[in-house]
């Protein structure tokens, strides 16, 4: 089921947010749950963060802003993730699918989303459900952790 975000959701987002599974493909470093707060306060605020939930519990969530004006049938998907716990079971399909029939509907013709060049299981994902490569931003994205930077994609979805 999916639900806009609300203040109670914080230690659950928080908990898939900084699995150790979840986190390097997210923006933020590591951090303890009071550095967290504002972060997800501003999701919460942002009115476009979205919970998807099974038999009670948070199961994924994502981020999702339209753009303004000339390009307001344009969609970016953002801050998605799993529970790691809950990963191989259809579960981000079903959330995604949701997800994409709720932009439809609500007149969005295209949808973006930056992943990691490194993420290949995303990648795939993403790519199964029809996205498609458009660009690549060279040495975009750098984790503490890592001496390197790393390439972030580009993809599209024309729902159209």
């Amino acid at each position: 089921m999916r639900r806009l975000a609300q203040p109670h959701d914080l230690e659950p987002v928080f908990a898939i947010y900084s699995h150790p599974q979840v986190v390097p493909y997210l923006t933020y470093e590591p951090m303890d749950l009071a550095s967290f707060v504002p972060i997800f306060d501003e999701l919460v605020r942002s009115g476009c963060f979205w919970i998807w939930e099974l038999d009670g519990a948070i199961a994924g969530f994502y981020r999702a802003t339209r753009y303004p004006g000339r390009v307001s049938h344009v969609l970016l998907l953002g801050t998605l993730a799993v529970d790691p716990a809950r990963h191989g079971r259809g579960v981000g399909r079903a959330m995604i699918d949701d997800a994409l029939g709720h932009f439809r509907a609500a007149g969005i013709r295209r949808v973006e989303l930056y992943a990691e060049s490194d993420n290949d299981q995303a990648l795939a994902f993403y790519q199964r459900l029809g996205f498609v490569i458009e660009g690549t931003l060279r040495d975009f994205y750098k984790r503490a952790d890592q001496p390197h930077y790393v390439d972030e994609h580009v993809l599209g979805l024309l729902l159209a």
